[in-house]
C-alpha cells in the first residue's frame, strides 16, 4: 500500500481509535453522525459535543495526535508495507468500517470495532474479488468451555466439520478447548466455497495466544482469516477477551454453545448474541455434568436445542444453496477426505456400537470402575483390558477421578 493511500484511507481510523475517552461505542456514534473519520475531525467542538454529550469528549477528538499515537500509526503502516507474508500465499490488511471486506452484520451492533487487523488467504483479502463474507453460506459462531470433556470436544469438531461442508464459515476465538476443536473440525472438511474458519483474537494479530496454537493459527490463515481489533503487539490482557466475544457473535448469524458451566464466559457470548438479535443454539449434555449446566440453562431460556447438524443448518437454509440431506444423521464422526464435500459430510455407521453390550451398559454418563463392574459382572482384569481396548479405539475417554465416559458417535 502506498503511503498516500494509507494516510487517506486508514490513518484517520487509527487516529480516531486512539482518542482518549472515545471507545468503540462513542466512535460508532461519530461515524454514524458524520460518515468518515476525516469528516469527524472537520467538525467544530460544539458540533461534536452535541453528538457526544460532552465538551470533554469533543476536545479529546480534536486534540492533535500524541507522539505515541503517531508512532502507532507509523508501526501499522510498516506492518502493512514491510515483511509481507505473500511468500506463503497470505496477505495482510487493516479492514476499516468503511471497507467492503468488513462484515455488514458486524456493523449492525452498537459498538462495532473501527477496524480489524487481518491475516489470511490472499483471495479473501483481495479488494478486486468478492468480499470474503459473500463467498460463504453464512457464518456460525461456535463457543464453549476451555476445558471440555472428550464428548464436548468431539461434538465441536464433528458439528463444525459438517457445517463447513455446507459452505458455512465457522467463527471462533482460537482459545483452547471448544474453540480449537471447532477450528480444527472446519479445517478438516474444507468446502472450498469460502473461508473455512475465522479466528477472532483477543491479542494483536501478530501475537498468537495461546502460543501452542501457532500451527493452528497458520492453518486458519491459509484457509480463512485471523482477525483482531487490538493494536499490533498487544498481549493477552484479560479485559480484551470479552470485547473479542462481541465481534465473534456480531459477525455471525447464529451462535452455537457447546459445553458451558453455569458461570461460563460462553454464556456472556450467548447473551451478547441475543442482545445483537442473533439466534442462540446449545448442545445438551448429561444432567450430571457440570459442563452442561450452562447449555441446559440456555435451552430453558429459549435457545434452540441442537442434536445434529441439520438443527443448525435449518437456520441457514434461506440462503438457498444448502443440501440438508448430507447431514441427516445426528452428531457423528466425519470422514477426513480433504475437499470432497459430499464424502466429508457423510456419517460413519454406528449400528455396530449399539450391538456392543458393554458399550450399552456404560451408557453416556461418566461411570467409575466399581459401578461398571456391578453393571457388567466382569472380572476386574477383563474389565480393565476392555476399557483400555475401547480407549485406544477412541470409543471411550478416561476422565479425572477414575471415571470413564462413552463417546457418542451417532
Amino acid at each position: 500500500m502506498m503511503r498516500e493511500q494509507f494516510d487517506q484511507e486508514i490513518a484517520p481510523w487509527l487516529r480516531l481509535h486512539g482518542c482518549a475517552h472515545i471507545g468503540a461505542l462513542r466512535a460508532a456514534q461519530l461515524i454514524r453522525a458524520f460518515g468518515l473519520p476525516q469528516h469527524v475531525f472537520a467538525q467544530s467542538e460544539q458540533t461534536l459535543a452535541h453528538v457526544l454529550g460532552s465538551q470533554r469528549y469533543a476536545q479529546s477528538v480534536l486534540r492533535q495526535p500524541s507522539p505515541t499515537m503517531l508512532a502507532t500509526i507509523e508501526a501499522c503502516y510498516r506492518w502493512l508495507s514491510e515483511g509481507n507474508v505473500k511468500a506463503s500465499g497470505l496477505s495482510k490488511a487493516i479492514v476499516t468500517l468503511g471497507d467492503a471486506r468488513y462484515p455488514p452484520s458486524l456493523k449492525e451492533i452498537d459498538d462495532p470495532p473501527l477496524f480489524l487487523f487481518a491475516i489470511g488467504a490472499e483471495r479473501w483479502l483481495d479488494l478486486n474479488t468478492r468480499p470474503w463474507w459473500q463467498s460463504c453460506n453464512g457464518l456460525l459462531a461456535v463457543v464453549g468451555s476451555r476445558a471440555p470433556t472428550g464428548q464436548g470436544q468431539q461434538n465441536a469438531h464433528v458439528l463444525s466439520g459438517q457445517i463447513q461442508a455446507q459452505g458455512v464459515c465457522i467463527v471462533s476465538g482460537l482459545a483452547r478447548g471448544i474453540d480449537a476443536a471447532a477450528h480444527e473440525g472446519a479445517l478438516d472438511v474444507v468446502s472450498g466455497q469460502g473461508p473455512a474458519t475465522v479466528a477472532v483474537m483477543g491479542t494483536g494479530v501478530d501475537r498468537i495466544y495461546p502460543a501452542y496454537h501457532k500451527e493452528l493459527a497458520h492453518r486458519i490463515a491459509q484457509n480463512g482469516l485471523l482477525l483482531s481489533e487490538q493494536l499490533l503487539g498487544v498481549g493477552p490482557l484479560a479485559t480484551n477477551f470479552p470485547k473479542r466475544n462481541r465481534i465473534i457473535t456480531g459477525m455471525s448469524q447464529a451462535t452455537l454453545v457447546i459445553e458451558a458451566a453455569e458461570k461460563s464466559g460462553s454464556l456472556i457470548s450467548a447473551r451478547l448474541a441475543a442482545e445483537q438479535g442473533r439466534d442462540v443454539m446449545a448442545v445438551p449434555g448429561s444432567i450430571h455434568s457440570a459442563q452442561s449446566k450452562g447449555c441446559h440453562w440456555l435451552i430453558k431460556q429459549g435457545a434452540k436445542l441442537v442434536e445434529d447438524a441439520v438443527d443448525i443448518l435449518e437456520d441457514f437454509s434461506t440462503l438457498g444453496t444448502l443440501d440438508l440431506s448430507l447431514t441427516q444423521s445426528p452428531i457423528n464422526t466425519v470422514k477426513r477426505t480433504g475437499t470432497n464435500t459430499s464424502e466429508a459430510s457423510q456419517a460413519l455407521p454406528c449400528e455396530a456400537e449399539e450391538d456392543d453390550a458393554f458399550l450399552v451398559a456404560m451408557g453416556y454418563d461418566p461411570i467409575d470402575l466399581e459401578q461398571l463392574q456391578a453393571t457388567t459382572g466382569l472380572p476386574t482384569a477383563t474389565l480393565q483390558a476392555r476399557l483400555l481396548e475401547l480407549e485406544l479405539m477412541q470409543k471411550i475417554v478416561r476422565l479425572p477421578g477414575g471415571l470413564f465416559q462413552r463417546l457418542g458417535r451417532c
